[in-house]
C-alpha cells in the first residue's frame, strides 16, 4: 500500500533531491496534518474557473517529484479496498474529463500510471483513449498550461483507477472561460459519455447562462466542491449535477479497515442562485445544498499520479483536493454502467454509502452545512461509496 508524505520524509526527499520547483503552482504553502501542499491554477477572476488540483510540495513550497515508480500516495488498489469497489467497468463506457488548456503528453503519461499499477493499456490505438479540443476534434489542442495539465493527469488516473476497463476521453476547453469550458461539457456529452468530470470552480454570480452546460439527461456530470473550506462554488451548485466533496482517508482497525472524517478544505453550503433539487431534502437550507456524496482529498491522505512537472518533463507526484474526487466518483459511476438521474442515484441508494460523522471544514454555527454529522451533511454529502451501487 502507497502511503502519504509526512514531513520528516517531505525533508528526506529534498535533502536527497527529488524535490524539484520548476512548476506552474499558484498561491501560498498550506499545510494538512505533517504535509504541505500548493494548489496548481491560480485563483479564478471573472467569468473563468481554476482548477482544484493541490499538490503535496516540501515546506518551502518546492513540488515533491519522483522520477521512479511512486514512493507514496494511495494507488488504485488502496482506493478500491477503501471504498469496497470489485468491478472494472467496460469498453462500452465512456468516461470524459473536461479541464481547460492543452496537455500535449497525455496518452504516454497515462500510460506509465497505467502500466505501474498494472491497469491494461489505455491508447488511441486500441481505441480506449481519445483526446479532443472543445469542439470535438482530434486535434488544434489548446496551448498547454502546466497546473491545468496537472489536473487534467490527476483526473484521468483517478478515473482509470476506478474503472479500468473504461474508456476515457479528455476534452480540452480553449481557456477556462465558463463560455469555453461550457462548450467542452456539451462536448463530452455529445460524443456519448456516461459520465462527465469536472475538477473546477468559482463564483457563482452570473452563471446561469451557462448551467444548461451541465444539464444532461441520463449522463453522470461529476463535479469537484472547491478547496477553500465551507462556501459554494458553480458548477458543484448547479441542481443537475453531483457535487463531490472530500475526505480525509487512512487505514484503521475496523471491519472496513479505513476511516473518514471530513476534509477542513472541502467546500459546501447552501447556493445562493440555483434552486433545490426535488431530491434533496435537507431543512436548512432552502436552495442547492453543497456536497452530494464525497471521496478522498486531503492532501494529507493523498493519491499518487504521474503527470507534467513542467512544459517538458513528467513524473511521480502526490495530490490532493476534492479534484481527487471528482473523477473518482465519475470512475464508479463507469463501473456501475446503469442509468442515471442527474444527482439522485446516491439519495435512493443511501445504504450503498460510508455515512462520514466527524470533522469540520469552517464556522456555519455548528450546523450540518460545515460539520460532519450521521446522516446527510454538507461537506461529505451523503457520504462515500461502499461499492458502486449508489451510483
Amino acid at each position: 500500500m502507497h502511503r502519504v508524505l509526512t514531513g520528516a520524509l517531505v525533508s528526506a526527499l529534498a535533502a536527497f533531491g527529488i524535490a524539484s520547483g520548476a512548476n506552474a503552482l499558484s498561491g501560498p504553502v498550506l499545510k494538512s496534518g505533517h504535509t504541505y501542499f500548493r494548489a496548481t491554477c491560480a485563483p479564478s477572476v471573472g467569468h473563468a474557473a481554476y482548477c482544484h488540483a493541490k499538490v503535496v510540495t516540501t515546506p518551502t513550497g518546492h513540488t515533491i517529484v519522483s522520477k521512479h515508480p511512486p514512493v507514496s500516495g494511495y494507488s488504485p488498489s488502496s482506493l478500491r479496498s477503501a471504498y469496497n469497489v470489485a468491478g472494472t467497468g467496460n469498453s462500452s463506457t465512456i468516461i470524459a474529463i473536461v479541464d481547460a488548456y492543452g496537455y500535449t503528453n497525455a496518452e504516454r503519461d497515462l500510460g506509465v500510471y497505467r502500466s505501474q499499477f498494472g491497469l491494461p493499456a489505455c491508447t488511441t490505438a486500441n481505441g480506449c483513449f481519445k483526446k479532443l479540443n472543445q469542439n470535438g476534434v482530434q486535434g488544434s489542442y489548446p496551448a498547454q498550461n502546466t497546473g491545468w495539465a496537472q489536473e487534467s493527469a490527476l483526473d484521468l488516473d483517478m478515473a482509470s483507477a476506478m474503472c479500468p476497463g473504461c474508456k476515457i476521453y479528455l476534452i480540452e476547453a480553449n481557456s477556462s472561460t465558463y463560455g469555453n469550458l461550457a462548450t467542452a461539457e456539451n462536448t463530452a456529452a455529445n460524443v456519448g459519455a456516461h459520465a462527465i468530470s469536472n475538477s473546477y470552480g468559482g463564483g457563482e454570480s452570473g452563471t446561469q447562462s451557462y448551467e444548461s452546460a451541465y444539464n444532461h439527461p441520463g449522463i453522470a456530470v461529476t463535479v469537484s466542491s472547491g478547496d477553500s473550506g465551507y462556501g459554494v462554488e458553480f458548477p458543484a451548485s448547479s441542481p443537475h449535477v453531483t457535487a463531490v466533496g472530500g475526505t480525509h482517508l487512512v487505514t484503521a482497525g475496523n471491519s472496513r479497515g479505513w476511516t473518514e472524517t471530513v476534509w477542513s478544505g472541502a467546500g459546501s453550503g447552501c447556493s445562493t442562485v440555483y434552486s433545490k433539487p426535488t431530491w434533496q431534502h435537507d431543512a436548512g437550507c432552502s436552495r442547492r445544498t453543497v456536497a452530494d456524496v464525497s471521496a478522498v482529498a486531503d492532501p494529507n491522505t493523498g493519491v499518487a499520479v504521474y503527470g507534467p512537472t513542467s512544459s517538458r518533463r513528467s513524473g511521480w507526484l502526490v495530490f490532493g483536493g476534492t479534484s481527487v474526487a471528482a473523477p473518482l466518483i465519475a470512475g464508479i459511476y463507469g463501473v456501475n454502467g446503469g442509468s442515471v438521474n442527474y444527482g439522485s442515484d446516491p439519495y435512493n441508494n443511501a445504504g450503498a454509502l460510508f455515512d462520514v460523522t466527524s470533522g469540520s471544514n469552517g464556522s456555519c454555527g455548528g450546523s450540518y452545512l460545515c460539520t460532519g454529522v450521521v446522516g446527510y451533511d454538507g461537506p461529505t454529502g451523503l457520504g462515500t461509496p461502499n461499492g458502486s451501487g449508489a451510483f
